[in-house]
């Protein structure tokens, strides 16, 4: 049997991917949440074969979640997402997801990938692929992304500053630098770039 952990905010979605992966005579389906935070818990709990996580959760998103999951579970991820932003392909794999599909994907075959991911095999939708081969990389660095990361979430500069655990000048720069790299006129204009690209 393959043990699942399924993670998805909305709930009908997620209640039908569970109905109907429950039917397949080889799955498990030991958990379900709406949320990251319980998916990292459970996935902990429970030692799934393998987790699918929703790429847009609260209070954190799936490739979050998916590294702090990897980083104490021996599992594999899949990520599911409605949105598939070039750049979040990129960032899934540098995670260690082993499974990328989009939430149109029907259940028949996301069975199948489930089948593959948990037998050590990768899948990435082909459209996705295309997706991520033709996108530009990221010119941003690690904490210009986690300075607009935050800025996503409309906390002031100095709250930014005390989360990073660095100098409010400090966070103005990663900030400045962002903008111009992006080619914006304010910080959260630098983030919505960001975002749309799949960097953060």
């Amino acid at each position: 049997m393959i043990r699942l952990v399924v993670a998805d905010d909305e709930e009908m979605i997620r209640t039908a991917i569970v109905s109907l992966l429950a039917m397949e005579e080889d799955l498990d389906l030991v958990a379900q949440t709406d949320n990251g935070a319980d998916a990292i818990a459970l996935a902990r709990t429970h030692h799934p074969d393998v987790v699918l996580l929703d790429l847009e959760m609260p209070p954190t998103d799936g490739i979050e979640a998916a590294r702090q999951i990897l980083g104490s579970v021996d599992t594999h991820i899949v990520l599911m997402t409605r949105h598939a932003r070039p750049g979040v392909l990129r960032r899934a794999m540098a995670a260690g997801i082993t499974g990328f599909v989009p939430k149109s994907t029907p259940v028949e075959q996301l069975a199948v990938v489930v089948r593959d991911i948990a037998a050590g095999r990768r899948y990435v939708d082909p459209d996705l692929a295309a997706q991520a081969l033709n996108s530009e990389a990221c010119p941003l660095t690690d904490r210009e992304l986690d300075a607009l990361r935050l800025t996503r979430t409309h906390l002031p500069v100095q709250q930014i500053a005390a989360t990073l655990h660095l100098a409010e000048g400090t966070v103005r720069n990663y900030l400045s630098s962002a903008m111009a790299k992006t080619g914006t006129d304010s910080r959260h204009a630098a983030a919505d770039i960001a975002w749309q690209h799949g960097w953060i």
